[in-house]
């Protein structure tokens, strides 16, 4: 019961599937009909995407990451109050065409990866703070259809705000293809 209410709770089962497996649970009488209904539910630490449990990230006086295939929501408040944040972007999973990260800094500071063929989009105010985008970013009208824009509103106040495209290596990507 507990495996299954852990999928439910992090979105691997529907409310009505779960209630449904629940009670095929409460009627088994044998170990292999408990199998049956938990054999195509993995724990979270083997799922191909990972699960972050709140849907920002907060960084108070600490470092925070997010790696890996993610999925980043369309509107995504992120905060550095003297601690940093990083964001890697280069695997996540982008729900939409256009994403909003609203990147505040008060003393700390937000740095995102991004893939190389997606747009970035800075606007906001800084006092006393940075904000940059390096890379060979493209502008979000030469976007082309396939590719996301990620649009970054800023807030800083001696912090930085960080947009670093990463070009992906000849010898990387010659290896995945084989």
């Amino acid at each position: 019961m507990t495996l299954l209410s852990e999928a439910a709770a992090d979105g691997r089962l529907s409310l009505a599937e779960h209630s449904d497996r629940s009670e095929r649970a409460l009627a088994a009488k044998t170990l292999a009909e408990l199998t049956r209904l938990t054999s195509d539910l993995t724990l979270p630490s083997g799922q191909p995407i990972k699960l972050y449990p709140s849907r920002s990230v907060l960084a108070a006086f600490a470092r925070e990451h997010r790696e890996g295939r993610w999925v980043v929501p369309e509107s995504f408040p992120v905060t550095a109050f003297f601690g940093t944040v990083v964001l890697d972007l280069r695997e996540a999973i982008l729900q939409g065409r256009r994403t909003t990260i609203y990147a505040t800094a008060l003393c700390g500071q937000v740095r995102l990866i991004v893939p190389e063929g997606v747009a970035v989009e800075m606007a906001g105010r800084s006092v006393l703070g940075v904000r940059s985008v390096r890379g060979r970013s493209i502008a979000a009208s030469a976007a082309t259809p396939g590719t996301g824009v990620i649009e970054v509103r800023t807030l800083t106040l001696c912090g930085a705000v960080r947009a670093v495209t990463v070009r992906q290596s000849r010898w990387r990507a010659a290896l995945r293809r084989r």
